[in-house]
Parts: C-alpha cells; sequence; structure tokens
C-alpha cells in the first residue's frame, strides 16, 4: 500500500469511532424525540381496559377504534377542524406575504429608523406570549373581536411576523444585487424582479418560516381558551380535547386519539414541504 493510501487508512480508523458515536447519539436522540409520539398513537389505539391498566405495555394485542369514534362522534369536531384549517391557513398565508415584502424593505432599502426598526422585531420576540395575554384580552375586547377567528388570528400574526422578517432578511440579502441589476437593464420593473425573480429565490425560507407560524398556529390553547368565551362554535380543534377531560374520570383514550387526529396535519404538511424545508433551513441563495 502506497503511503498516501495508509494515511487515508489510518484517517479512516481514527475517524470512524467518532463518526458511530455521533450516529448513534442521533439516533439515541431520534427514540427519545419519537417515543411520546409513539405512546400516544398506542393509547389512541388501547382498548380502556389497557389504557387504565396498573402495568402499562409498549404495545397490544387488541387495537380498537373505539376512541377515534367518540372523537368523530362528537358534535362540534369537524367545526373545530375547519376553523382551526382557515385560523392556521390564513396566518401562514398573510404572514409569509407581509414578512416576504417586509423583508425586501428592510435590505434593499434605506430609510430612517431601519435599524431601530429591526431591533423592536427582535425585542418582539423576546416577550412572553403569556404577559401579552391579558392586554390582548382588552384590546380584542375594544375592537368588538372576542368570540371570532379574527381574536385568534391577529395575535398570530403579531407573533409570527418578527421571526419571519429576521429569517426572510438573511435570504433577501444573500440574492445578489447584480441580479436586480441586471434584471432592470433587461426592462424588468420592480414589481416583476419582486414576484417572479426575488419571490422564487427566498422560497424556501418562506416555506421554512410558514412551518413554524402553522404549527404555533394550530397548537395554539392559550388564546383559544382566553378569547373564545361563549361561542363555542368559533372554538378551534385544541378546545375539542376539553371535552374528554371530566370532573369524576378523564378519557385518555379519547385525548389520545383527538391528539392523533390534530397531529396528522401537521405531519401532511411537513411531508408536502419537506424538500423546501430542508432547504431553506440549510441556507440562502449562493451567488
Amino acid at each position: 500500500m502506497t503511503l498516501p493510501g495508509i494515511r487515508a487508512a489510518r484517517g479512516l480508523r481514527v475517524r470512524r469511532p467518532w463518526r458511530l458515536a455521533a450516529e448513534a447519539s442521533a439516533l439515541l436522540i431520534a427514540l427519545v424525540v419519537a417515543f411520546p409520539l409513539y405512546w400516544m398513537v398506542l393509547s389512541a389505539f388501547k382498548p380502556a381496559g389497557e389504557i387504565e391498566s396498573t402495568e402499562p405495555r409498549p404495545w397490544t394485542l387488541a387495537p380498537s377504534l373505539d376512541s377515534f369514534r367518540r372523537v368523530f362522534q362528537q358534535q362540534e369536531f369537524g367545526r373545530y377542524f375547519l376553523n382551526s384549517l382557515i385560523v392556521a391557513g390564513t396566518v401562514v398565508v398573510v404572514s409569509a406575504l407581509v414578512a416576504f415584502l417586509a423583508a425586501t424593505a428592510v435590505t434593499r432599502f434605506r430609510f430612517r429608523f431601519r435599524t431601530t426598526l429591526l431591533i423592536m422585531f427582535l425585542v418582539a420576540q423576546m416577550v412572553p406570549v403569556e404577559a401579552l395575554t391579558i392586554p390582548l384580552f382588552f384590546l380584542m375586547r375594544d375592537f368588538g373581536q372576542l368570540n371570532t377567528l379574527g381574536s385568534l388570528i391577529l395575535p398570530h400574526l403579531a407573533f409570527s411576523l418578527p421571526f419571519a422578517v429576521w429569517m426572510l432578511r438573511g435570504f433577501v440579502k444573500a440574492v445578489p444585487e447584480a441580479l436586480e441589476e441586471a434584471a432592470y437593464i433587461d426592462g424588468a420593473s420592480r414589481a416583476r424582479f419582486l414576484w417572479q425573480i426575488l419571490f422564487p429565490l427566498v422560497f424556501p425560507g418562506l416555506v421554512a418560516t410558514s412551518v413554524f407560524s402553522f404549527i404555533s398556529t394550530w397548537n395554539d390553547f392559550l388564546f383559544a381558551k382566553s378569547f373564545i368565551i361563549s361561542d363555542t362554535s368559533q372554538s378551534t380543534l385544541p378546545m375539542a380535547l376539553l371535552v374528554f377531560f371530566k370532573p369524576d374520570e378523564n378519557d385518555w383514550g379519547g385525548i389520545m386519539a383527538a391528539s392523533t387526529v390534530m397531529t396528522v396535519p401537521v405531519l401532511v404538511f411537513f411531508v408536502l414541504v419537506q424538500r423546501r424545508l430542508v432547504s431553506g433551513l440549510g441556507g440562502a441563495v449562493k451567488d
């Protein structure tokens, strides 16, 4: 074996244990993260006797759909599901478009208080949601938005936009200015460059921010519980879980089945955008 070959073999021996340790650690972390999801789905298919057993087992030999039947037989479940889709879909679309325009403005244009505006976006992300719930409640009451889907859409837009603008700013900044100049020389207007050239280039970043917006909005319970007080027809899917919490005994099978149904749209959303999501989290456009 030649000298370079011997050195390469020695380097492979040195690196392989570290690589195996890294792969084993990643697999262990994945198992730890996935185990609660597995237990949730398993409990949804377990019969009532196994769920209430004092000796829980990580499997079932008698899967049952009774918990799912109770969930779908709930009178308002379909309505809650539709409301969640409306709220989450509106927040994702509107926040993506507004964040794209705002990120383009703070990146491509120079104006007064631009740095101050960016700092305000950063500070807005540091404020806990719980600290603003009561002020938002009075704000929604004064605007007459309580017991409406608008009371859920507007706060989530406010909390999603700062993160989206900060993240998209890097993608817009990575697009070479020479590309913009070349488009103008070829006769493209600013609007055409914005939507036909810049928008497709930063679309992976839009997908990445949309995933976070969708998850936070879809799983929201705090705002739904605080702003939807009397009109239950305007409630969202997380509120459906309260039906299975009873004073005498909780219906854990129904809770796990409803939680499983809530998880399915998130998984479908991930499957649809996974390719764009990987490129969006990996980085921006290169010159």
